[in-house]
């Protein structure tokens, strides 16, 4: 394969501390002994709150609907939660949580398969869930949606289905290096089994996949581009309907990954024109262990199944076996049925709020997080500036000179119950592109607030001072 990456300037930090006693300016301790401070344990405590419904005149849209979320009104560490780590998953609503308990409780049965009046309820949900998910995203058809059990799944759907029945030696697969581990590593294996070349578009001057680059690549032996809509590193989103464009220009599939724009924005595969699309349902509102593929309703009747069994087939004799059309095709066994459902129900409650109400309070929420970002001394927060021109997503990733990523997230929990994510984030090429092997990441969601983001910068400047005391 190759993989062409210029380096950037390292920024290197210690290795994660340890020591002995730690006194915090507050009122509480913590006695590390010779362990890590990610070794400590974690306590949280409910807090008797009631879930209320938004008020009228309530000041933004996370005050309004983070009552829907009990999952926020509790402490953590003896700290009111602050959770920002909504890039790895999303909290689920109260009405999500009654779908799935509606139907374990109401009418749990197998789909597709029985003729009384549980199976013909959950049938019925079920595809009426698979209809949620093509108005969503405005697929011309609900068999374009195929459930699999999260994004990952569906990629590795496309790559062995599609992939290892239209690439041959020499092909090219066009990525770039901002491309989470599930888009990259099926195509390694799938290319690895063909002979095909996997070829990196680099970032430019501003942090952003060079989508010129990626223009200058695409020749006629480019099969496929899979690419992010929005980085979960960088907080860029790509002009996909332009890729797109330049790609069928040349012959070539497009796969997108689109776990960090669908539950963020307005998506819509018509106007995209994109071949595929993957999402997962954990980080739009709904329950883990489902995710959907969306494909153009030709590709998908052209491709063999992925996995063999019950429900994607038509007939089976002793010799061979005829298939199902899609999307059954590729519903391979008793499905997510629950799952399925709680997904509708996320998409029921996220379009009443609306997707672009959505996305114009996240833009504002995320420009405020990274400008109280810039108070943090020696922080180095990654991806392009927001600008009129540069909307990013509400995530920011970034690191402090001199402090372990790990250490700085640990620190925050324990003293401050603040929720955010370090490491790599399943982007390890991106990370050494960059110059550095982890990195910090807070990332918002329409339910948080401003409150939010100042108590974590509180936090965070107390977690810097904390271990910059020790030099």
């Amino acid at each position: 394969m190759e993989v062409l990456l210029p380096k950037l300037p390292s920024f290197k930090f210690p290795s994660p501390s340890y020591c002995f006693s730690i006194t915090t300016r507050t009122s509480s301790s913590v006695r590390v002994g010779f362990r890590r401070l990610s070794s400590l344990p974690v306590c949280a405590t409910t807090v008797n709150e009631a879930v209320a419904e938004p008020t009228l005149g309530s000041s933004s849209l996370g005050h309004s609907t983070r009552p829907h979320f009990p999952i926020l009104h509790q402490e953590v560490n003896g700290s009111k939660l602050v959770y920002i780590d909504n890039a790895a998953t999303s909290q689920k609503p109260t009405a999500v949580v009654k779908a799935l308990q509606n139907y374990y409780e109401g009418y749990n049965a197998n789909v597709h398969r029985g003729m009384h009046f549980l199976s013909a309820k959950a049938t019925d949900e079920y595809e009426s869930a698979r209809r949620k998910v093509a108005t969503f995203i405005n697929a011309s058809d609900s068999r374009e949606i195929v459930f699999t059990r999260n994004a990952t799944e569906a990629i590795n759907l496309v790559a062995y289905s599609w992939g290892l029945s239209n690439l041959k030696p020499g092909d090219e697969i066009i990525l770039t290096v901002a491309e989470h581990h599930s888009a990259i590593v099926p195509w390694q294996l799938v290319a690895q089994k063909v002979g095909a070349v996997l070829k990196f578009v680099n970032l430019n001057q501003d942090e952003v996949p060079d989508i010129d680059k990626l223009k200058e690549m695409l020749s006629g032996k480019t099969k496929i581009v899979v690419v992010h809509h929005v980085s979960n590193v960088l907080a860029s989103a790509l002009p996909i309907r332009d890729i797109a464009q330049w790609a069928h220009g040349v012959g070539a599939k497009v796969l997108v990954d689109a776990c960090q724009s669908v539950p963020h924005m307005t998506v819509d595969v018509q106007n995209l024109d994109v071949d595929f699309l993957v999402a997962s349902s954990h980080k739009m509102c709904g329950p883990t262990g489902i995710g959907f593929l969306y494909g153009k309703i030709d590709l998908l009747s052209s491709m063999p199944p992925f996995l063999g069994g019950g429900e994607m087939i038509s007939d089976v004799y002793f010799d061979h076996s005829t298939y199902a059309e899609p999307p059954s095709r590729f519903e391979a066994g008793t499905p997510a049925i629950g799952e399925a459902i709680g997904l509708g129900a996320a998409i029921d409650y996220l379009s009443g709020i609306g997707m672009q109400a959505i996305h114009e309070y996240e833009v504002e929420l995320g420009t405020y997080l990274y400008e109280r970002l810039l108070s943090v001394p020696n922080i180095r927060i990654y991806g392009p500036a927001p600008s009129k021109e540069v909307k990013r997503a509400a995530l920011c990733s970034f690191n402090v000179e001199n402090l372990h990523p790990t250490d700085l997230a640990t620190f925050l929990d324990q003293q401050h119950g603040v929720a955010i994510r370090s490491g790599h984030h399943c982007a390890q090429p991106l990370h050494r592109y960059l110059g550095v092997s982890a990195s910090a990441r807070a990332s918002l969601y329409f339910y948080n607030t401003k409150e939010d983001v100042d108590n974590f910068i509180h936090a965070l400047h107390d977690t810097v001072s904390f271990f910059n005391s020790f030099k």
